[in-house]
This record gives C-alpha cells, structure tokens and sequence, in this order.
C-alpha cells in the first residue's frame, strides 16, 4: 500500500449523513482521524453544499472558538484574497476560482468522484463541480463506493506527489443502500412531503447501515493518507418526519447539522 505524500489531501463527503447517524454507527476507521464535532452545513443540498466547501466554506461549528473546527474562526481552505480573514491562521491559503484550482496551482495533482448526479459532468450544473480537476470519475448510480475506489487506486495509487483528492460518497443518501444490503432500493422510506410509506425508523436502520458500510470500505483509503490532510464530513442532513419534514433542500436543524471530522498533515 503507497502512503500519499504527506501534504497531499483527502476532502470526502458522506452525501445526507445526518450527524446522529454518524455518531451511532460503528464506522471505527473514520473515527480514528479525530474528534467527531456537530457542525452545521453551509447549505441545505449537494450542490449548494460543494459549491461552498470547494471555496473553503466548509461546515464548521460555530459555537467553538477554535481554527478549522469553526471556519469563521480560522478555514482549513482558505482562498487569497477572499472573505475575511479569521481570528488564527489558515492551514491552507489557495488561490484560483476555489480550492481545487489553487491546489493544482500549488503543483498538486487533483482527482474527483462524485456518486450523485449533481457531480454529472455531462450537465452544465455539473461542469461548475467537476470542470476544475485533472480528472474527474462520476459513475452513473449513487450506490458505486466500490467502483469509485477502484478509479482511485488507478489514479493516485503508485503516486509520489501530492494529491488533492475528493469523494462525495452516495450510499448515505436517499434511498439509503449499498450494494448488497438485504432491502429494495425502489422502496425509498424518506420522500417529500410526508406519504404514508415513510419511516423515520427505516431511515435510520438503513443509513446507519450504509455508514458502517462505507467505513469498512474506506479501511484503505484512510490509511494511505493517515501521514497527510484528511477531512470527512457531510454536505447536509435528512429531515425524518421532524416537524412534518422529510428529506433536504430545506433549511431545517436535522439538513443543517452533519459530522465533521479531521485530521491535519497527520495530526
């Protein structure tokens, strides 16, 4: 197994993991990178969500005081010369039209995979995500961690540069299922509006078991960057029949508060 160069990055992002989730599930692999902290998101849906995190508005806890934890205080990514400039530090200053561009300005190679369609690079709302990396991998069906991973490997695995690599993973979304889970993907319990059909407790069963999932299927991954940059965290949450809501787009407390974990050059 290559470990990565140490000022290389890994930026992945659990597509509506809700922060209870995460924070019930077993997912040792990702819980070993840091502390786990409630953040609030910087939008109520995927595009919205990367479209900030890509210019360093990443989902911060703005109750604590403390750099890259809270990125009012001090951003992991911060792009020169905008927005202000924090109370400490940035880890990260980054030119260009976000981070992307600044870190391949910086001499490092980039590399994407978005499991969602709004990564679809095929659609114009797509170029705007994807259109900045050296390349780019979008799979075609949310439920692809495995496919996704195998692009990686082929991608960065032998590299000796550094890396700035992104994964926007599916499985946590709607209708919560990766490959080989025992339920039917065409029932989906969390639909808009309210149906009869929905269920807060489905949802829960069925996206607690996809985080597990994913984490065992991260195992790798998360090692080969264990001496670099790892952030994970989510784009938003689900509503579950809290207040009559169901799914994102909204701009609800359950869509805004996602985990955020991180580990910095190895610390």
């Amino acid at each position: 197994m290559n470990r990565m160069h140490p000022d290389s990055v890994l930026l992945v992002t659990l597509d509506s993991c809700r922060y209870d989730t995460f924070l019930a599930a077993k997912s040792p692999h990702m819980k070993s990178i840091g502390a786990l902290h409630r953040a609030m998101a910087p939008s109520n849906f995927t595009f919205g969500s990367h479209a900030a995190i890509f210019v360093g508005f990443t989902p911060g806890a703005p109750e604590v005081q403390a750099p890259f934890v809270n990125p009012k205080f001090a951003k992991i990514f911060k792009m020169a010369p905008g927005g202000l400039p924090g109370m400490r530090e940035p880890f990260f200053v980054l030119g260009g039209r976000n981070i992307i561009e600044g870190f391949k300005g910086n001499g490092y190679r980039t590399f994407g995979s978005g499991a969602v369609a709004w990564f679809d690079p095929s659609l114009p709302t797509g170029t705007v995500l994807t259109e900045s990396f050296d390349e780019f991998f979008y799979p075609g069906n949310p439920h692809s961690l495995d496919a996704q991973l195998a692009w990686i490997d082929g991608r960065i695995g032998a590299m000796q540069e550094p890396v700035f690599l992104f994964l926007n993973v599916g499985e946590t979304h709607v209708p919560y299922y990766h490959k080989g889970a025992e339920w039917n993907p065409d029932y989906n319990p969390c639909q808009p509006f309210g149906p009869a059909e929905n269920s807060a407790d489905e949802c829960r069963r069925r996206q607690l078991a996809c985080v597990e999932y994913v984490d065992f299927q991260l195992a790798v991954l998360l090692k080969m960057f264990e001496n670099s940059t790892t952030v994970i965290c989510a784009d938003h949450g689900d509503c579950w029949g809290e207040d009559g809501l169901w799914e994102h787009g909204i701009s609800h407390q359950k869509v805004l508060e996602v985990p955020l974990l991180m580990r910095l050059r190895g610390r």
